[in-house]
């Protein structure tokens, strides 16, 4: 197996840049190492940065000598995650030697040695598994959530409710399960750093563009699970990832901010597209209700709030009842 993960054409890094150059070049330091020892190869897409990034990245590759690997692909628009890694993996699979692997890296991330080695170790050694995902975790060490369970009505209600009991008596339908020590299989991974097997996209297909960002490796896993496909989350492999560098989105060093209207329609898609109207009504309604409870508990019991700015209005003026169906779904 371990030979097997030598051959030149095993393994395709995808990193999709927006105004994030520096980490990039960061993070390709980091893939160095390993990814020359691989005889891997690694694309960044930049999504129409327009501020420089594609000349300041082209500049560090060919500054450090990392040309024999790393190339960068500029696009001509910001169409968001899934636009930016398709544009690197659909010609990729399309070539004559095409990828047994592909891995979406985000720009905020940093490799720790072997962590790709694991990756390929596992998948070569799994062959049901499709999917995979690394131990993600701050420079510190601190791990970070990165293996879920999929989003549904029960969920939503625990994540608007956000009261101890109520999460005890879901915990089935949490989210985000303790964070595991050893490997395992779950419904889906951090697209932070996910590990995908050419036999998935030649089943499943590629990324839904539709999202802009935020709810697409949700979609890719559950589609790829409809596929017969497994995830597995491997701690092995470790990963630092600097939450919210990248999208701007949970940073935890800037204040409350609203969360974004692409988050809002990403949510709303998954579950139109997953569950129907009718389930989206519920989990609407679910979702509204709780955080309408919420509210008025941290008022009685004077708790300080630290969610999304606006969270409740937001909620509810894109809820499917205020929203609709939109026509690509």
């Amino acid at each position: 197996m371990a030979q097997e993960a030598q051959t030149p054409e095993q393994l395709l890094v995808a990193i999709v840049n927006y105004r994030t150059p520096d980490l990039v070049i960061n993070c390709l330091q980091s893939l160095a190492a390993e990814v020359s020892e691989l005889g891997a190869q690694v694309v960044v897409a930049d999504n129409d940065s327009g501020d420089g990034s594609v000349t300041q990245i082209q500049d560090a590759i060919a500054t450090t000598s990392w040309q024999s690997w790393a190339t960068v692909l500029p696009l001509e628009r910001n169409g968001g995650f899934a636009y930016g890694n398709n544009h690197i993996i659909q010609p990729a699979l399309a070539s004559a030697k095409p990828p047994d692997y592909v891995l979406l890296l985000n720009p905020d991330t940093q490799i720790y040695p072997g962590a790709l080695q694991t990756l390929l170790d596992f998948m070569s050694a799994h062959p049901e598994v499709g999917i995979a995902g690394s131990r993600l975790e701050g420079q510190d060490g601190t791990p970070q959530h990165s293996a879920f369970r999929f989003p549904s009505f029960w969920s939503e209600l625990d994540r608007a409710l956000a009261l101890g009991a109520i999460t005890q008596l879901l915990s089935r339908w949490v989210i985000a399960p303790a964070i595991p020590t050893t490997t395992t299989l779950t419904d889906w991974v951090s697209g932070a750093c996910m590990i995908i097997r050419r036999a998935v996209f030649e089943t499943v297909g590629l990324m839904d563009e539709h999202y802009f960002l935020y709810f697409e490796e949700v979609d890719f896993c559950r589609r790829a699970q409809h596929q017969g496909w497994s995830c597995g989350y491997i701690p092995q492999s470790r990963v630092i990832h600097f939450v919210g560098q990248s999208s701007g989105v949970n940073n935890p060093q800037r204040p409350r901010q609203p969360l974004p209207q692409y988050w809002f329609d990403s949510r709303l898609r998954y579950f139109l597209k997953h569950h129907g109207w009718l389930y989206t009504v519920f989990t609407d309604a679910a979702s509204v209700t709780g955080l309408g409870l919420w509210k008025i508990r941290a008022w009685l019991q004077r708790k300080p709030d630290h969610s999304p700015h606006n969270l409740l209005q937001d909620q509810w003026r894109n809820s499917v009842w205020v929203r609709g169906v939109p026509q690509d779904v």
